[in-house]
């Protein structure tokens, strides 16, 4: 199952939909839930809401209470603007008991473990991990970086879009490690979630503004930025 898994993995990462369906066709057993986990999230990356759809089926029968299949068919629908949609995905979970943890971030700074929830303002520090948040922003807007809004989930205007990225426990952790560390220290930040794709390109871009070696790692995998690039491969 492993082999056909990987497999599966590997066409998924190409975007090649009609050809992993008929491999899983003539699988000499049931795919199981890492075989659609695949294929649910080459969906988010490649905007199939139908492929999205049949694999999120048989993951909503065999993983009936992991909120990531849930959450993910749901980011999908909202960012194609399809607000009915990710609303009956939110009531289903409502109705089947399924809850999503709140994003949270953790960073260690000089032997002690600081955390950070998505929107929670109350640090101490706030006001300059925000003041250097803006900063970023400023810096890396001029080398290309383009806020994507559709990682906000709410139907709300793009000012307030923009705004509500800000607040993200990874960006707030990686804020709040510049401005508490020497220049040139690597940052390593974890994350209880999947990065969001805003966070992940904004991350890349501070990397290479702040010449910062940053090591992030979130429920999926590790993301080792460098000088503009991640390991990762923009795919996760």
């Amino acid at each position: 199952m492993e082999q056909y898994a990987c497999m599966v993995d590997l066409m998924a990462r190409e975007g090649q939909f009609t050809e992993i369906m008929e491999f899983i066709g003539k699988m000499p057993f049931e795919p199981n839930a890492a075989i659609w986990g695949s294929l649910l999230g080459a969906s988010r990356i490649y905007s199939n809401p139908e492929i999205a759809e049949y694999a999120a089926q048989y993951l909503f029968e065999l993983e009936p209470q992991i909120s990531r299949n849930y959450i993910l068919l749901d980011n999908i629908y909202s960012t194609l603007g399809r607000w009915e949609d990710a609303a009956k995905i939110r009531c289903l979970m409502k109705e089947r008991g399924v809850t999503k943890l709140p994003g949270c971030s953790w960073t260690e700074v000089g032997r002690k473990v600081y955390s950070f929830i998505v929107g929670d303002m109350s640090h101490p520090l706030m006001d300059q991990i925000m003041a250097k948040m803006q900063s970023l922003y400023l810096e890396i807007k001029e080398i290309g970086y383009v806020p994507d809004t559709k990682f906000v989930l709410q139907d709300v205007e793009e000012a307030e879009k923009e705004f509500s990225l800000c607040g993200h426990s990874e960006k707030l952790a990686l804020a709040f490690g510049l401005i508490s560390t020497p220049a040139g220290t690597p940052l390593r930040i974890i994350k209880n979630l999947r990065v969001c794709g805003d966070c992940h390109l904004a991350t890349k871009y501070i990397s290479k503004v702040e010449n910062r070696e940053i090591i992030m790692r979130d429920n999926y995998r590790f993301h080792h930025f460098v000088n503009g690039a991640c390991s990762c491969g923009d795919y996760w």
